[in-house]
């Protein structure tokens, strides 16, 4: 055990040295934004993980002994990374950041192993998976929304390749905007929680996608969903935050959507009477504590300061009030999560990166 301390100390000093170095972000109006040098860091997580088959953790339903076999057969596209959902958000990582910085070192890399993985063929592959009965509900809704936003990055790219891949992933998005819809239409009640399955982070980015790509359906479906739950919320209780392996925020999601749905100043009200700790002059949340990077269950608290940041920052926006409060609550868990991005250790490294991407730019989509 003290090896393991001594081992995870030292890398954390020579994390922490090299930032000292390099400016991997920088602020700007007082929000972290991400720098070039900073990408390549990044970068430099997904490329090393996403071709790597094992180890892996496998998600769905075997229907019968066809399945039983290597987890890249079946998933051909997004087999890397650990499970599906990592390996989606990878993608989506490394075209935000090829967008963003053209010139990365690792830009031929990036292209290469993206046109690899993201064929027509894969992805087909990857739908007939999605659509056998026993798997409908697999990956629902965090890796679906992944996967919606990977596609937005895509089509929106400027670049041949980008045009290309776009084609290749739609029918999967496809797939997951009608499944988006009909799972919605029965579903009774909200999933407040603070892994996978949170809804309103599913939401928060399908609706972002479905803006983008002028998915109306989709866009209509979320609103009526997001109002039948959650408009009428009073009062959401932070104190009772976090759990021990959470990775989001029940409080901040919900909120965090509210403003893409809400006019600006009917939102602002319906945060102060869901939120009113917000609005007070000296805001108490503490960023999440890790004491083992080795556990994958417990580094998911460095997960959680990325995404409250990402809230912190999309609410302070909107808020109306306490704007500067609020981000500088968001800066204070950036300040505690970026340093621990790249541990050394494949339970956080295999996802946080994308995390980190996603607060480092989220601002910018905003």
């Amino acid at each position: 055990m003290r090896r393991k301390l001594l081992i995870t100390t030292l890398l954390i000093l020579s994390t922490l040295k090299m930032f000292a170095q390099t400016e991997l972000y920088k602020k700007e109006n007082g929000i972290f934004k991400l720098t070039e040098a900073g990408a390549s860091h990044f970068a430099a997580l997904p490329l090393k993980c996403m071709q790597q088959e094992y180890p892996y953790k496998t998600g769905i339903v075997f229907f019968d002994s066809s399945l039983v076999t290597a987890p890249k057969n079946y998933h051909p596209a997004f087999y890397g990374c650990f499970d599906w959902h990592s390996s989606v958000h990878g993608h989506w990582m490394l075209v935000k950041l090829l967008k963003m910085y053209p010139n990365l070192p690792q830009a031929a890399e990036i292209r290469s192993k993206l046109k690899l993985n993201l064929t027509a063929a894969n992805i087909e592959k990857e739908v007939q998976l999605f659509k056998n009965n026993d798997n409908k509900a697999f990956e629902r809704t965090y890796g679906w929304s992944w996967l919606l936003q990977l596609y937005a990055e895509l089509q929106s790219w400027n670049d041949p390749l980008g045009k290309e891949l776009a084609a290749n992933v739609k029918p999967l998005t496809a797939h997951f905007s009608s499944s988006y819809i009909n799972y919605l239409q029965k579903l009774v009640y909200p999933i407040r929680v603070g892994e996978h399955t949170n809804l309103a982070f599913g939401l928060s980015l399908a609706w972002d996608y479905a803006v983008a790509n002028n998915d109306a359906p989709l866009q209509a479906s979320i609103k009526e969903t997001a109002m039948r739950f959650y408009f009428n919320d009073k009062g959401c209780p932070m104190t009772w935050e976090p759990n021990g392996s959470d990775f989001l925020s029940p409080c901040l999601e919900e909120a965090d959507l509210m403003w893409r749905i809400l006019p600006k100043a009917e939102y602002q009200k319906w945060l102060k009477g869901f939120l009113p700790v917000l609005f007070q002059r000296n805001i108490v949340l503490e960023p999440g504590k890790v004491l083992d990077r080795t556990d994958g269950k417990l580094v998911h608290l460095d997960g959680l300061n990325l995404s409250r940041a990402w809230c912190l920052y999309g609410i302070a926006r909107h808020a109306g009030k306490n704007k500067e409060s609020l981000i500088q609550l968001a800066n204070k868990h950036m300040e505690e999560a970026l340093p621990h991005v790249a541990s050394g250790d494949y339970a956080g490294e295999h996802w946080l990166a994308s995390f980190a991407v996603y607060a480092l730019t989220a601002e910018a989509n905003k």
